[in-house]
């Protein structure tokens, strides 16, 4: 069932969006998410095996990438709503809400798919900051790849007004800032081999953009 809703939203089928009650369809798509997510969470979280208390990190992963997912969705959505309100398209937006949550099912599904891809740079590769940089390549690959699966829902809106168009811009640039910030801050996904085996570091906070630009610097410098 799930494998097959998963194919759905890759194919932007509209059944997806439209298809029995709404409720059912959100309950559905949170489902996706939080199984493909936990799947690629899983396989991010075992860099540093599963002995030795490792384990633990691995369910701490597979949990913490649907909740980075839907902690960004929730912290974008109120601002998205107010600015959907504000230029006339508040009736519009019970359609809007499922295609972007359809779209973040589409992220996890992209993930999952990529899990393999990780589990081979693990074993290629012993260093923690490549390690760090590679998942963010994979985040980003299946961010950028899902924004075909929400053009693709988010047509008929924009044939129905082009207002739409311009308001999903905005969508994926809120998106991205909180997304990568909440990624810094529900830090570690990954797990230092030198590190104990936590749900948050202890200095959770801090700007991620800097420490980013520190991890590249630090990696090539």
């Amino acid at each position: 069932m799930l494998l097959t809703w998963a194919d759905d939203i890759l194919r932007a089928k509209m059944l997806v969006l439209d298809g029995g009650s709404t409720r059912q369809r959100l309950a559905t798509l949170a489902a996706v998410l939080c199984v493909f997510g936990m799947t690629y969470g899983g396989v991010m979280g075992c860099y540093a095996g599963i002995f030795g208390g490792k384990l633990l990190q691995i369910v701490y992963s597979a949990v913490k990438v649907p909740m980075l997912l839907m902690i960004t969705f929730g912290l974008s959505l109120p601002f998205f709503y107010v600015v959907n309100s504000l230029y006339g398209l508040r009736d519009d937006f019970g359609k809007v809400l499922r295609a972007l949550l359809a779209t973040q099912a589409g992220v996890t599904v992209i993930l999952a798919a990529l899990s393999p891809l990780t589990i081979v740079w693990y074993l290629s590769c012993e260093n923690y900051r490549a390690a760090i940089l590679f998942n963010a390549l994979m985040f980003a690959t299946a961010s950028i790849s899902a924004q075909l699966v929400l053009k693709r829902f988010y047509r008929p809106l924009i044939e129905t007004n082009p207002m739409h168009l311009r308001l999903l811009r905005l969508w994926i640039t809120i998106y991205g800032f909180v997304g990568i910030q909440m990624g810094w801050t529900l830090r570690p996904f990954i797990g230092s081999p030198n590190s104990p085996t936590q749900f948050f570091r202890d200095e959770a906070w801090g700007n991620a953009y800097l420490q980013l630009y520190r991890i590249i610097t630090g990696l090539f410098g």
